[in-house]
């Protein structure tokens, strides 16, 4: 399985709510059924709990090792999602947040899959 060890974070830096917006557009992971390459788009939308609340960000260069942890792993698209959702929810503890995959076509079929924690309004669920 992907390698959760591989993230880090680091305190918010701020006591007012923001909205923090990832996306990583080389994510590589493998077809469980064919063991063919899939490739897709992570974008990760998240509002962290503020420094007063002890909240926290993922560390970029963290996450980017993190999401290259699945290159070689045999996993369905909605797997992938719900994962990184899980990890990141338990790394940061945040007051919303949205994981969206996007995947390249296959077939003539393409995929977008998404993974919510908490209240998430509706604006960022596109």
């Amino acid at each position: 399985m992907p390698d959760t060890s591989l993230l880090e974070s680091f305190p918010t830096p701020s006591d007012t709510p923001f909205v923090i917006e990832h996306t990583s557009e080389e994510f590589t992971s493998v077809c469980p059924v064919t063991g063919h390459p899939d490739f897709g788009e992570v974008t990760l939308i998240f509002e962290p709990r503020t420094n007063k609340a002890g909240g926290t960000c993922v560390e970029l260069k963290s996450l980017k090792l993190y999401l290259q942890s699945f290159r070689n792993e045999g996993i369905y698209y909605e797997a992938v999602t719900n994962s990184i959702r899980d990890d990141l929810a338990k790394l940061m503890e945040p007051t919303w947040m949205v994981v969206r995959t996007d995947w390249k076509g296959r077939g003539g079929i393409k995929s977008t899959i998404r993974a919510t924690v908490g209240d998430v309004p509706g604006m960022w669920l596109r």
